[in-house]
């Protein structure tokens, strides 16, 4: 029944906003002819994806393998414009082929791995827009938030069960090259779902994001985001940053660049007391198909509380095995070197197809402790597909955690195939 409840909860806003708005503005357009009907439903699309995914997980000091065989398929419908109005709705089903030999965070199987894939149906987005305002727009509803390279908000499309936020967001690009953004998140619906005792965070969240582009060389950053949970107190705080990121051709060549400063400190409900930073650098070069990129990534610890973003998309970022999706108390420190290659020229069957490597090695941000290192590895490719599809995937990955003085050694491997319609 709570399920239920929150689905009525989060579409209702939406939908009688939506139908305000059309109403309202419908008799002005009545004298002129114009279909307010084929504007919504007619210019209207239909939003169709289903993606496959096999997980094996082998990790020491658990007892049995984990395998997962999920499918994740997503249904909606995105109307057309009316005088400045739009809206969306999508539901998410997540179903599982075979047994379920995992632990999916919700089901009591502690003897295995976990695989944080929780079956269940569920609203995933739920929103309506409008942008009668010069160069402005407003989202309320349930919607996915991604925040530059998603180190700090971001939809976790990683996992089957994407993260979205009950939220309004403001956009404002009215000076060239600046977009502006605040939003307001109450709820958060994280990947492990309803059932899940942190499935959703309740919350008073303030987001402050400022970009603007000067050049291809210079992409620049601002934030500042105030985070307070009434469940989860010990992940409140409030960070300010700033990014800058760029690339540069010199011959046949591309230099490319990304660096990133924060600030964190206790906020809300947190009763903890730290001042931490982040930190981090990335320089690359691409050839051709070729990216050779070397990073560095901080974040502090004090041995008590450490610089965390709970609403990352966290996989991206510490390795694949996902062994630091919650940052030690002693800080991190992640020195990695990653390539990427990508066929071309050749043919049809092979061209798009992408090679992914890189190697991690950990210790601890105040140098006292070695956390071990990891290898990632991953072919992606683009599939040929008929015209009814929009677009198909195939991926292969792997990711190997070698621990040392913290957690222990974790393999992965997944298989994935995903079709959009």
């Amino acid at each position: 029944m709570r399920r239920h409840r929150s689905i009525v909860r989060v579409i209702g806003l939406p939908v009688f906003a939506l139908v305000c708005g059309a109403a309202l503005a419908a008799p002005a357009f009545a004298t002129d002819g114009y279909d307010a009907e084929k504007a919504l439903i007619g210019d209207g699309k239909f939003v169709t994806d289903v993606r496959y995914r096999f997980e094996h997980v082998e990790q020491d000091g658990i007892a049995n393998d984990a395998d997962a065989s999920t499918i994740r398929t997503r249904f909606g419908y995105e109307t057309g414009e009316f005088e400045g109005f739009k809206a969306l709705g999508e539901i998410e089903g997540i179903g599982y082929l075979g047994k379920e030999d995992f632990n999916n965070s919700v089901n009591g199987k502690t003897t295995y791995p976990t695989v944080a894939d929780p079956d269940g149906v569920e609203i995933n987005q739920a929103w309506i827009s409008w942008s009668g305002l010069p160069k402005t727009k407003v989202t309320i509803g349930r919607q996915r938030v991604n925040l530059d390279n998603q180190r700090f908000i971001g939809a976790v499309g990683w996992r089957q069960n994407e993260q979205t936020f009950d939220s309004a967001f403001v956009q404002n690009t009215s000076i060239p090259n600046l977009d502006l953004q605040y939003g307001f998140i109450r709820n958060v619906n994280r990947i492990f779902g309803d059932d899940h005792t942190l499935g959703d965070l309740k919350s008073e969240n303030h987001i402050l994001h400022a970009a603007y582009k000067a050049a291809d060389w210079l992409s620049v950053a601002a934030y500042g985001y105030f985070l307070d949970f009434d469940r989860a107190p010990t992940s409140s705080s409030k960070t300010y940053g700033l990014r800058a990121t760029g690339t540069y051709p010199l011959n046949d060549v591309k230099l490319g660049y990304e660096a990133e400063y924060a600030m964190q400190d206790d906020y809300g409900n947190n009763t903890a007391n730290f001042d931490l930073d982040y930190f981090h650098v990335a320089p690359s070069v691409s050839w051709g198909g070729l990216t050779v990129a070397a990073g560095f990534e901080s974040l502090e610890g004090d041995g008590t509380s450490a610089f965390q973003t709970p609403l990352a998309t966290l996989h991206a970022f510490n390795g694949w095995a996902d062994k630091f999706l919650t940052t030690p108390a002693n800080g991190i420190e992640d020195a990695y070197v990653k390539l990427t290659y990508e066929i071309s020229g050749v043919n049809k069957w092979f061209d798009g197809t992408k090679f992914t490597g890189v190697y991690h090695d950990y210790e601890s941000e105040n140098g006292s402790t070695s956390y071990g290192d990891e290898v990632n590895l991953e072919v992606s490719r683009k599939l040929p597909h008929p015209d009814f599809l929009k677009g198909a995937n195939v991926s292969l990955k792997y990711a190997d955690y070698n621990a040392d003085d913290l957690f222990t050694d974790t393999k992965k491997y997944w298989i994935t195939l995903g079709v959009n319609f």
